[in-house]
């Protein structure tokens, strides 16, 4: 039942209102005690949200659960889904439900949506809550990955709810997670449309998505071709954007990929600490098959699973149908090396080379030799610019080949000082390292959340450096490790 409250939320929820057989009406299960944790006061202003009614019990009762505002779709999702290589055909949203859709201040649209809200119907014998860590970690993750300019869903609020969760670790406050996205459309969403053998759902689903994510692709000679086209842009850009910084999603399976290109499910990720190409965090990930080098080819993998999904529709005829998907699945190897290698070369300093990228790769090798510190490697070679030597010394095991390499690197700037400024302001002095994360979500167990609070206020400036704060720019010490990431589940 639907409770009006101080809460005003303007919902349009087309997502329920357009796509009947693509979610089930749901309620929260209710929160004996809950309180506010965590509010993103900038996402609510984005938001036009009233802070101080955020903070209300009734906004906490909300933002719990507890009660659901006027309006409120309050639907648990269905999609299917490739969990590492393997097809489920009914997933869906077995621990979270949407809320409902809102127009931001600059008119964009999104869904608001809870993430340990309790068990569905897609719950597949789960018990549909979440543990207080896992909730901050994709807070902190996601807030970091948003100052770093890489398209993400949000955590609007966290709110514990009073009650005991038990996982593999011992009894956990129990929490809800208040996310903000795009939308939550998934290349599951089209699996699990195409599974149906429903081609008017199937339709349905994609001229959603076109007109919430691709408007222009309407346009077009053949509409889905252009969807096609566009979400294999969007996640070569975005994939590209990971491996710039160093993220390892670990659990891209097919339902964790967005048709907006947004990262979403912050769950066993984390950050490169020392390069190493074949890293891999998640617990659950034994073969590496998302380990950091291989994000770019799995997703395309996830992406030929989005291209067979859309086949009905590209073309009547089976084999042309193909083809189509064919010829916009060619694009991703260019698309991404094309952004890659631009992200890769500003980080240098340098423009893009017409040939082969040899400083780069010559560069990467160096890295992963020598051991260093992803994020600090960039910034230390700017140092270097300014005659700083300290930096290189403390982030390569080995700076010896480091000089060597720097010589020729130097070489191809045309100002050096310039050229340090630029790299200054694209690679971060702080990102949410694994070891600070970790140390926060155990503080927060404890009831403490001031290192959660003080590794927000870091992140949410990452290329700041400022005085006070070298413990956040800091790597991880030699006694942390090896790492893993679990799912929370």
């Amino acid at each position: 039942m639907s409770v009006a409250t101080d809460l005003r939320l303007n919902f349009d929820n087309s997502f329920v209102r357009d796509l009947p057989g693509m979610f089930l009406p749901w309620q929260a299960a209710p929160a004996p005690a809950p309180e506010l944790v965590l509010l993103n006061e900038s996402l609510a202003a984005e938001l036009g949200l009233d802070l101080e009614a955020l903070r209300s019990p009734a906004g906490v009762s909300v933002l719990a659960g507890n009660t659901a505002p006027d309006g409120a779709a309050n639907v648990a999702q269905a999609y299917a889904g490739h969990q590492f290589g393997n097809y489920v055909p009914r997933l869906g949203d077995g621990r979270a439900l949407l809320l409902g859709e809102l127009v931001d201040t600059a008119g964009r649209r999104c869904d608001l949506h809870f993430k340990g809200s309790g068990r569905t119907p897609y719950a597949r014998g789960a018990d549909g809550r979440a543990a207080l860590g896992p909730m901050l970690r994709e807070y902190l993750i996601g807030e970091g990955m948003h100052a770093l300019g890489i398209p993400t869903s949000r955590a609007l609020a966290v709110v514990t709810t009073g009650q005991a969760v038990t996982r593999d670790t011992g009894s956990l406050p129990g929490a809800v997670l208040t996310r903000v996205a795009a939308s939550h459309l998934r290349v599951g969403s089209f699996q699990y449309a195409r599974a149906g053998a429903d081609p008017v759902m199937l339709r349905a689903l994609a001229d959603y998505a076109i007109w919430r994510h691709y408007p222009e692709a309407a346009q077009a000679p053949n509409p889905y071709r252009a969807l096609l086209s566009a979400v294999v842009g969007a996640q070569a850009a975005l994939v590209a954007r990971w491996m710039a910084v160093g993220f390892v999603h670990g659990v891209m399976n097919t339902d964790n990929v967005t048709i907006s290109g947004e990262t979403i499910d912050y769950g066993p990720c984390a950050f490169l600490d020392a390069f190493n190409p074949n890293a891999v965090f998640s617990s659950i990930d034994e073969m590496g098959r998302y380990a950091y080098r291989n994000q770019p080819p799995i997703t395309l993998w996830n992406l030929t699973r989005f291209a067979e999904s859309l086949l009905p529709l590209l073309d009547e005829n089976n084999e042309a149908a193909v083809e189509i998907a064919r010829g916009a699945l060619d694009a991703f190897a260019d698309e991404f090396e094309a952004q890659w290698l631009t992200l890769m070369y500003t980080k240098l300093g340098l423009p893009v080379p017409s040939g082969e990228p040899v400083l780069l790769n010559e560069f990467l090798a160096l890295a992963a030799g020598t051991r260093a510190d992803w994020t600090n490697s960039f910034r230390a070679l700017a140092a270097l610019l300014r005659e700083d030597t300290a930096p290189l010394a403390a982030t390569f095991d080995d700076p010896a080949p480091v000089l060597e390499w720097a010589a020729r690197w130097r070489s191809e700037l045309p100002d050096p000082v310039a050229a340090a400024a630029a790299m200054g302001r694209v690679n971060p002095v702080y990102i949410p390292r694994n070891h600070l994360v970790e140390a926060a979500l155990a503080a927060a167990d404890a009831g403490d959340l001031d290192p959660a609070r003080a590794l927000l206020e870091a992140i949410t400036r990452p290329f700041d450096e400022r005085p006070g704060m070298e413990a956040f720019a800091s790597g991880a010490p030699d006694d942390f490790g090896p790492y893993r990431t679990f799912c929370g589940t």
